[in-house]
């Protein structure tokens, strides 16, 4: 396992795609959490929620899983990945992996950032800011968020495969269909694995995503229910994989 991990951590860092996605995801962060610290008043009770969770690394680490797993087949390298490592499950596993690696990386440098300008910010303003610890603790979850993002998408790759349909598929379940579930149906959209579920592990208020009158989950009962959604979509992933011929 070592080193096809390893190998795909190789990939990651001599991609253009990963430093490019990172830069996108940094400079959004950046910009939202200026906005929200010159625009706005947050209170003390919410500050921790409205200006330390403007971190976009859920967004971008899905799509750089995506395009990692299904570029395997757009550019026809998948024989080869699987000629190295002919144990197909442990090739996804790797994957999986090294972009839950990747989430947790992403997601570090991203929310260190938003914290450095979102408290200086504040600061500036003589607004409240929050402690140390629960800064801290707001950073971890973050990367937790990222994280499980990063291995989800990997298994929703590996069952789609074709780039733009898992791509464009993946943003219109993010941004129209979990939305208008939550909308509509929110004692059933908060179990949804593109909006609520990764709130629930950053910790985001209900009414932030759209859950005005229905109680979000606990942040450790979204974390387990990710897993969840992780584990039925690696299973879908790999039995695919182990079915087709490459």
């Amino acid at each position: 396992m070592t080193p096809l991990l390893q190998a795909e951590l190789l990939k990651l860092r001599t991609t253009r795609t990963f430093v490019a996605l990172t830069s996108t995801a940094v400079g959004t962060s950046l910009v939202i959490v200026t906005l929200v610290s010159l625009l706005t008043r947050p209170r003390a009770g919410t500050v921790l929620t409205d200006v330390f969770t403007a971190d976009t690394s859920t967004l971008f680490i899905t799509v750089l899983a995506l395009v990692g797993i299904t570029g395997e087949w757009r550019h026809r390298t998948i024989a080869g990945s699987l000629l190295a490592a002919p144990d197909r499950p442990r090739f996804l596993v790797a994957k999986t992996l090294a972009y839950t690696a990747a989430g947790l990386v992403m997601s570090l440098v991203i929310s260190t950032a938003v914290t450095l300008v979102g408290a200086s910010l504040l600061t500036l303003r003589d607004l409240p800011v929050p402690g140390p610890g629960e800064l801290a603790a707001q950073i971890a979850r973050n990367m937790l968020a990222a994280a499980v993002m990063g291995a989800f998408a990997v298994g929703i790759g590996a069952l789609v495969r074709t780039q733009v349909v898992a791509i464009v598929g993946v943003l219109v379940l993010s941004f129209a269909v979990e939305p208008a579930v939550l909308a509509l149906a929110p004692e059933v959209g908060r179990f949804g694995p593109f909006v609520a579920l990764p709130s629930a592990v950053q910790g985001i208020p209900g009414p932030d995503v759209g859950l005005e009158h229905t109680p979000p989950l606990a942040g450790a009962v979204g974390l387990a229910l990710m897993l969840a959604w992780i584990g039925a979509a690696f299973a879908a992933g790999a039995a695919r994989l182990c079915r087709s011929d490459v």
